[in-house]
């Protein structure tokens, strides 16, 4: 995912703390990981760049679904919801991103 950085981001910003993982297989076979520290974990293997990928999922969120949620976002708008968001900055530095239904907090720990 790392050339869909506006992607990435936008997933980063719904769900912080997402570990990313990918490794291809000398047969081609892509396999893509994701882990939170929640437990939550999604994993995706295909037999080739433009195979649609097998996904498995399990914990408390379902992070593939919530990276499906943001692509499906791209190709229906046209753009991530983060692009042209309401924000609000509170007194302590967190940031709150709003948009048509979605929304992001950015902490200042």
């Amino acid at each position: 995912m790392s050339s869909t950085w506006d992607v990435r981001s936008t997933l980063e910003l719904t769900v912080p703390g997402i570990e990313h993982r990918m490794d291809v297989a000398k047969d081609g076979t892509r396999t893509a990981c994701m882990l939170h520290p929640d437990g939550s974990w999604a994993r995706a293997t295909a037999p080739g760049a433009r195979e649609v990928p097998t996904v498995h999922q399990s914990g408390p969120r379902r992070l593939w679904d919530e990276l499906d949620r943001i692509r499906t976002w791209l190709v229906i708008d046209g753009d991530l919801p983060i692009s042209g968001a309401a924000v609000r900055i509170d007194p302590d530095g967190a940031c709150h991103f709003t948009r048509s239904g979605w929304s992001a907090t950015i902490s200042a720990r």
